[in-house]
């Protein structure tokens, strides 16, 4: 391959990494906020919130670096994907607004009813957010019509069932890493409770996710041809079963974190299985990371600020998580 060809997948690279981090990170937060919406118990839906309060704002960093990425790194894709998913974009930035005033504010709230109420708006802020992640993702794999780099559709593609059906399985997989992550940061009943979530929602999703796969390999016949070569299904079946092991054990000992971290293993499994059915498209069906990359000037300009802020933007994730690391009990709400 040439040098540009090398920038290019380096640039591909990085912005997976970052978009990648912004599902684990902040995929999690949103689980947590599903599963505090539907939480009767105040005392519980107060620990529950204690656990993300310090950290749930650095997490959506990631959020930021994807989308500045992606414009500055493969302006042909940012110019094509923007205008198809307008709808689905403006209502998930609005709901992380909410989402982001009820978990700040909630403990201003006079009363138990009013509490209640922002708890409410905090659900549905999670529920919009993390389906509206799950219809972009859904809408890029079916493909999106385009035209010498221009968007050509109608703007309502996102509409389709397939893209529903992906916002619907990452609403259930978000919840699942939210469960794993309560198991982990909480004791007692909450910790117990978390753990019955948690297996019954990795049933569900494993389930659903199953169906995804499959139904993704019959969008396009390079799909179902890459899906099912052998050098990718079966190092996935190993990393899955491994993956279901460690997630089954976790709950047997006094490694609490375990749970969670093969949760999130699963997920990057699933981000790799997708990158390898669509390489090296960036926007199906037609648009190539090569075709839609900037200049290589660009590129490296943008390489070298990724090559700063993502070491920064991990060591302050990583210290966080360090000070606010251990666990949380159930407190008065």
């Amino acid at each position: 391959m040439t040098a540009n060809e090398w920038l290019t997948l380096l640039s591909a690279a990085a912005l997976g990494f970052s978009v990648l981090s912004y599902v684990l990170l902040d995929g999690t937060d949103l689980g947590v906020g599903v599963l505090m919406g539907l939480t009767r118990s105040g005392k519980h839906r107060r620990a529950m919130a204690l656990t993300i309060l310090p950290i749930w704002d650095a997490n959506e960093t990631w959020l930021v670096l994807g989308g500045g990425g992606l414009l500055a790194l493969f302006p042909l894709a940012y110019a094509v994907l923007l205008p198809a998913l307008y709808v689905p974009l403006i209502a998930m930035f609005l709901a992380l607004i909410v989402r982001a005033v009820a978990l700040e504010f909630r403990d201003h709230a006079p009363n138990w009813g009013t509490k209640r109420a922002v708890d409410f708006l905090l659900l549905l802020g999670s529920v919009i957010a993390s389906g509206c992640q799950g219809v972009v993702l859904g809408t890029l794999v079916q493909g999106v019509p385009g035209n010498g780099g221009q968007y050509s559709g109608d703007g309502w593609e996102w509409l389709g069932v397939f893209p529903l059906y992906c916002g619907a399985v990452l609403v259930l997989g978000y919840t699942w890493l939210g469960a794993c992550w309560m198991y982990w940061r909480t004791v007692d009943v909450v910790q117990r409770q978390s753990a019955r979530q948690a297996r019954a929602l990795a049933v569900l999703t494993l389930g659903l996710l199953g169906v995804l796969v499959v139904w993704t390999s019959t969008l396009d016949a390079q799909y179902a041809q890459r899906l099912s070569n052998r050098l990718v299904c079966l190092p996935a079946f190993v990393m899955l079963t491994a993956l279901l092991l460690i997630f089954t054990l976790g709950f047997r000992g006094r490694r609490h974190y375990l749970p969670l971290f093969a949760a999130l293993g699963i997920f990057i499994l699933a981000f790799a299985l997708m990158i390898a059915a669509l390489f090296p498209l960036i926007v199906p069906p037609h648009l190539t990371l090569q075709e839609a990359a900037s200049s290589p000037t660009s590129q490296v300009f943008m390489l070298v600020g990724f090559a700063v802020l993502i070491p920064v933007t991990l060591f302050y994730n990583t210290y966080g998580f360090k000070v606010f690391s251990g666990k949380v009990q159930s407190v008065e709400d």
